[in-house]
This record gives C-alpha cells, sequence and structure tokens, in this order.
C-alpha cells in the first residue's frame, strides 16, 4: 500500500453512498460494517454488545460466514443481525469473493471487519475494499503472523506478546498497523491461558480501531497508518 491515504467514513465510494441515498434516514447509515466470521464470533460479539451499549456509533448492516455451522451465526442472529452463510467449498477464491463483496455491496457496507475469518482474501477483493478492511490478530506483528501466533509466542519464549489491529492488504497479516495492546507471558501460561488474555485485549482494541476509522483518523503513509486523536468523533 502506497501514497497517502485518509481512511474515513466518506471513503465507502459512490456504489455505497448512492445505495445509502435510496434507503432513506437511517441510524448510522454512513457506518454500516460487514463482519466475516468462520467460528465462534467473540470479537464480532463484543463489537455487537458495544454497538449496542452505544459506546460504538455505527451499525452491523450483515454478517458473513464461510462455515454454515458457525457458532457465531447463533449470535448474531440472536442480537438482531443479517446473517448470510456462501460456503467456500466448491469455488475458486475471487469467485467467493465476489459472492461476498456482492452482498457487502447490497447492505452498502463502508468497512470491513474480519473477525475471526479464517480464509485469505483474494487479491481482487483486497483490492475493490482498499483501506476499508481491518482485521484483528492475537501477536505484536510484525512478530508470529498466521494461525498459530499465540503457539508461536509460546514456543520462542517471548516475555510480551499481544494483538495488533490492522489494515488489510495483500499479504497475511501485513498490512498498515492501526492499534497494538501489549501482554504479559507469565510463565506458567499454556496456549489456552495466554489466548484468553490477549482475547480481552483484542476486544476492547477493536471497538476503538472502528471508531477511529469512522472519526476520519486513520491515514496510511506508505507502510504506516498514522493516528491523529486530535480529530473529534463523530
Amino acid at each position: 500500500m502506497t501514497g497517502n491515504i485518509a481512511m474515513s467514513r466518506g471513503a465507502a465510494g459512490r456504489d455505497a453512498s448512492s445505495r445509502r441515498s435510496e434507503r432513506g434516514p437511517t441510524e448510522y447509515a454512513d457506518r454500516l460494517l460487514g463482519i466475516l466470521i468462520s467460528g465462534r464470533g467473540s470479537n464480532m460479539a463484543a463489537i455487537l454488545d458495544r454497538i449496542g451499549d452505544g459506546r460504538l456509533e455505527a451499525r452491523a448492516a450483515i454478517v458473513i460466514s464461510n462455515e454454515p455451522e458457525a457458532p457465531g451465526l447463533r449470535l448474531a442472529r440472536a442480537r438482531g443481525v443479517p446473517v448470510l452463510v456462501l460456503d467456500h467449498r466448491g469455488r475458486s477464491r475471487e469467485e467467493h469473493d465476489r459472492r461476498m463483496a456482492a452482498a457487502l455491496d447490497e447492505k452498502g457496507v463502508d468497512l470491513v471487519c474480519l473477525a475471526g475469518y479464517m480464509r485469505i482474501l483474494s487479491p481482487w477483493f483486497v483490492g475493490r475494499y482498499r483501506g476499508r478492511i481491518l482485521n484483528v490478530h492475537p501477536s505484536l506483528l510484525p512478530a508470529f503472523p498466521g494461525r498459530e501466533a499465540v503457539k508461536d509466542a509460546l514456543a520462542h519464549g517471548v516475555r510480551v506478546t499481544g494483538c495488533t489491529v490492522h489494515l488489510v492488504d495483500a499479504g497475511v497479516d501485513t498490512g498498515p498497523i492501526v492499534l497494538q495492546a501489549a501482554v504479559e507471558v507469565l510463565d506458567g501460561d499454556t496456549v489456552d491461558s495466554l489466548a484468553a488474555r490477549i482475547l480481552e485485549q483484542e476486544h476492547r482494541l477493536y471497538g476503538e480501531a472502528i471508531h477511529l476509522f469512522f472519526s476520519g483518523a486513520i491515514r496510511v503513509t506508505g507502510r504506516r497508518a498514522v493516528i491523529d486523536r486530535r480529530r473529534p468523533g463523530p
């Protein structure tokens, strides 16, 4: 990702804007989230809880899962969020991603949030939503990318690990870093105990990053995401 890019609620583009005008007045109609999940959806639930109690001014327009039996689907339905299952099996990566994009665009989504979505996105999808995809990862990137981040951190004997919210680019866990939180590794930690403490920070950090996005406070310069915390929230 090169050049200077300002991330804001106006970054969604003409397609989403025209769909909003067709919908008419809607609460947080310019702050619509599309959340992608593959499993239990704990980060998704944390986002929805923040929206529900007023700590995050946004609206979840749709939750999409590539796994038909993902437990997170039940959580989303219970909170009244529209859900869609798009099984990726039997389709190419880009074909699957184009189906997701059609659903996201139909809802006028402004920001795509990966919340335990366990598939690599196609270059086509990343390009279409460039600067509008967030992911949370359970390590202090660039250390320990990939699926086994917590296990790898323990195996390497690090004393501090944590989590990262980053913008998504064409690589795996390589996009510009928005926020990070450190978590101490205790001598008696297991993968499960360490992952649980990291997850607490993920829940906190993700909501803050979404707020920063919609506040227009994130600016990408080269590989760096610069945060302007002086900008007032909406």
